[in-house]
């Protein structure tokens, strides 16, 4: 990589650390501020060839700095068959999500979505200054509906049952849509151990191969 394309990636990872748009400028209006301060969180990396595309940071998440470092990142680690040393290396994965900022809990306690000005303003931005990509994961329905396009269905289960489709098309990069490692989506894996059989081994096959 030439010296000017890593001071690119060096001047957009502290461009997006220093955001602070959800809470000083909100498009929306000042009834959706940000109400605590923000800590973007992404790892933007100039070899990786796969992308971890995700929701937004959980309150752990937003605490530690390190994006899936909880519960829904044990299982993604046993989905992709790779350890926390591998999954961190910038070298093998490039994880982006759809929201950089932990964005708060509903009346319910359940994590809001991500924010949307997150994507509008930097997410065209991350991705083509990452053309090495091969693999996108995409992770649950909002990164979905944003890599797939118009080709992604409203609902996440038949978007991810139709997974051939998109990771064996001929188009760069693949996109393998996944539901999201939450304890909150067991159910959903119980009720479609397809998901197991005939995926997984698919995704554990590309990473062996993209991180080799």
């Amino acid at each position: 990589m030439a010296d000017s394309d890593g001071n690119r990636l060096q001047d957009l990872r502290a461009a997006i650390a220093a955001c602070r748009l959800c809470r000083d400028n909100p498009p929306r209006g000042d009834e959706y501020r940000l109400p605590h301060e923000p800590r973007p969180v992404a790892v933007i990396s100039a070899s990786a060839r796969i992308l971890i595309a995700g929701q937004a940071p959980g309150l752990r998440v937003h605490e530690s700095g390190l994006p899936f470092n909880d519960a829904s990142g044990d299982r993604l680690r046993q989905w992709l068959a790779v350890d926390r040393a591998t999954f961190y290396d910038p070298r093998n994965f490039a994880i982006v999500p759809m929201g950089f900022c932990f964005p708060g809990y509903d009346r319910h306690g359940s994590d809001l979505p991500p924010r949307s000005e997150c994507a509008s303003l930097w997410r065209r931005r991350v991705i083509d200054a990452m053309p090495q990509i091969e693999l996108v994961l995409a992770i649950g329905h909002y990164a979905q509906r944003w890599h797939l396009g118009p080709d992604c269905p409203r609902s996440m289960t038949e978007t991810v049952r139709n997974w051939r489709r998109y990771a064996m098309r001929n188009a760069a990069p693949a996109v393998l849509p996944v539901p999201h490692p939450s304890w909150r989506n067991t159910g959903w894996l119980r009720k479609n151990p397809w998901f197991e059989t005939e995926v997984l081994p698919f995704l554990r096959e590309r990473v062996e191969a993209l991180t080799a």
